[in-house]
């Protein structure tokens, strides 16, 4: 149904501001000190849970088949307020890429459905996989300084035959679990990943100057290849960045899971920019309807991320197998329980809350209760990769403090940035997009 109110200038410029750009710059000056009041707390033992259970520890590790024995046992060759840092990089490189290349995927698969609601405000998530190259690195860079730390399948004891440390689990993934392939992998996901969103990207443009149907046409052909890619990768990678810490356990379903919790926090930075956007007067032309889509996509992906974690629950509970029950076990009752907290906080900001708050059909276009839902997704989901990660890789040294926070903060504020640059570089609407009218008279009665 075609909306009879009157449609705003579709010509509008973001202005990434000297005063935005000093907020940002002072958010993650903020950040780096609380980066370094955390390592400095740490390294004097006043900043974390230290190592307080090395028995419920050992005996965890015994259960796990003897995986972190090893790891305990060099675990002490680094200190422990080192192996928070190396983690906290981890925790939210990951977080932060998963964010940045769903923009990608929420173009990708617009394109492809040849969706014209979200053409209005596409410049927003198109603008967020500039960010990658800057995860890239900090990963890249993570892992090769401090992956012998974080990943206990770097240990070069585990794969001799007869030796002290020989693992025949571990041994068993070596043609997969090894240095040299694994940077290989990295590398590959990030420049594909950038390389698809800079030719999409670029079309984007093009098609803004000259019009036409062929860059539109094109972009769907190369969104096309990248969903047949990130199918692939997105799973990969999260066996690589995520469940390799953990290299004896395993989960059929982590692939899903993981790109389900990336999702919604991307959906969850779309929708929380679109609505701030507003706030100050740019995409006038984004009405009740769009915001209302964009709450139902938070709220319904919320819903599925939450399917996919009960549906890997039940099946690790029903099979009972120590292999993968570790894992729960870990976080319910391993390193004194401190994980306990953390796990049902995840599930509280990530299900309850926005399920509760965006339920109602007002809510969902609501700028104040999105804003609030959008943030609960944001922080829950960050919540949710510091659940996974942190105990395999620190285990009862981890905390979370102000070096857990510095860090967060340099890296939305980064982020931020980056997001606010691209923005800046063309008009904030596609102006023209084949279906930009369809966008601009989207009305849901």
């Amino acid at each position: 149904m075609a909306s009879a109110h009157s449609i705003p200038s579709i010509e509008e410029r973001f202005e990434f501001t000297s005063g935005a750009k000093r907020n940002l710059m002072i958010g993650g000056a903020v950040g780096v000190a609380l980066v370094l009041v955390g390592a400095y707390l740490a390294a004097n033992g006043g900043g974390g849970h230290e190592v307080a259970a090395h028995g419920a520890e050992a005996a965890s590790a015994a259960h796990a088949g003897g995986e972190h024995a090893a790891a305990a046992a060099e675990g002490h060759h680094t200190a422990g307020w080192v192996k928070r840092i190396w983690a906290n990089l981890w925790v939210n490189g990951v977080y932060f890429t998963g964010i940045s290349v769903i923009g990608l995927f929420f173009i990708s698969y617009n394109h492809l459905a040849q969706a014209g609601w979200s053409a209005v405000f596409k410049r927003v998530p198109e603008a967020m996989p500039a960010f990658l190259p800057f995860t890239g690195i900090v990963l890249l860079l993570t892992f090769i300084f401090g992956g012998h730390d974080l990943f206990h399948w770097t240990h070069e004891g585990l794969y001799e035959v007869g030796g002290p440390e020989y693992d025949p689990i571990i041994a068993g993934k070596q043609g997969y679990l090894n240095t040299p392939f694994f940077i290989g992998r990295l590398i590959f996901y990030f420049v594909v990943w950038y390389w698809l969103w800079k030719v999409i990207r670029n079309l984007s443009l093009q098609e803004d100057e000259l019009g036409g149907t062929e860059f539109y046409e094109k972009s769907i052909r190369f969104g096309t290849a990248f969903l047949v890619v990130f199918g692939v990768t997105s799973s990969t990678s999260a066996w690589d960045f995520v469940m390799s810490i953990d290299t004896h356990w395993f989960s059929t379903m982590f692939g899903w899971y993981t790109l389900a919790s990336w999702h919604v926090a991307g959906l969850a930075v779309i929708t929380l920019t679109v609505v701030m956007l507003r706030d100050r007067g740019y995409l006038r032309a984004v009405n009740k309807s769009h915001l209302r889509d964009l709450g139902k996509f938070v709220f319904a992906f919320s819903i599925f991320w939450t399917y996919v974690w009960f549906a890997q629950f039940l099946l690790i509970y029903y099979a009972n197998l120590p292999e993968e029950t570790i894992y729960f076990i870990e976080r319910f009752s391993g390193h004194d329980g401190y994980y306990k907290a953390p796990f049902f906080i995840t599930l509280f900001l990530n299900f309850f809350f926005p399920f509760l708050v965006l339920m109602t059909r007002d809510s969902k276009f609501t700028p104040s209760i999105l804003k609030v839902a959008c943030w609960s997704v944001i922080i829950g989901h960050y919540m949710d990769f510091y659940t996974n990660i942190m105990p395999g890789s620190v285990g009862s040294e981890a905390s979370f403090g102000p070096l857990e926070w510095g860090f967060f903060l340099v890296f939305i504020c980064a982020f931020t940035w980056s997001v606010a640059s691209q923005l800046s570089k063309a008009n904030l609407i596609p102006r023209n997009h084949p279906m930009l009218e369809e966008s601009l008279h989207h009305d849901i009665a």
